[in-house]
């Protein structure tokens, strides 16, 4: 039962990892090459974006589960991996109910990013929780990432 315990943690992680990484590098650049808006992408990937933090939080919970299922130890979540997901958890839940609905409320009163002025402190403000969403989801994957690295260690010491 511990292998599927564990096989289950992997899994999270990798579905976690794998939807950060395509939204980022696949989804977003795409949908703002080939969609014939900036306002049009922006909806596509605030989207995106809801799923993957819903898939994401679903996934850390499967995790911490599963990793306490198999250890039968709370103290297994204070172990670094375990961290580590809780930071990841705790970073998309930002993003998602704090910075996400910021950005869609400036998106809101501007009614077009692509016809704001560039000297807007619409705009402006936008552009800055803009950033800290980037930030956010580079702290998930670094997280998600040292999490990876982390559980490997755990598997490879323990059998």
């Amino acid at each position: 039962m511990a292998y599927i315990f564990r096989t289950v943690q992997f899994l999270g992680l990798s579905i976690w990892l794998g939807s950060d990484v395509f939204l980022s590098f696949v989804v977003a650049p795409g949908a703002f090459r080939i969609l014939g808006s900036r306002d049009q992408a922006g909806a596509m990937v605030g989207h995106s974006l809801w799923w993957m933090h819903f898939i994401g939080v679903t996934c850390g919970i499967a995790i911490l589960c599963a990793r306490l299922l198999r250890t039968r130890s709370f103290t297994s979540l204070a172990a670094p991996a375990a961290l580590c997901v809780f930071l990841m958890i705790s970073l998309t839940v930002v993003s998602q109910h704090a910075v996400s609905p910021r950005m869609a409320a400036l998106r809101g009163q501007m009614g077009s990013i692509q016809a704001t002025s560039a000297d807007s402190p619409l705009l402006a403000e936008f552009a800055r929780l803009h950033k800290v969403s980037v930030a956010l989801e580079s702290g998930v994957l670094l997280a998600g990432l040292a999490a990876l690295y982390l559980m490997v260690r755990e598997s490879v010491t323990t059998n």
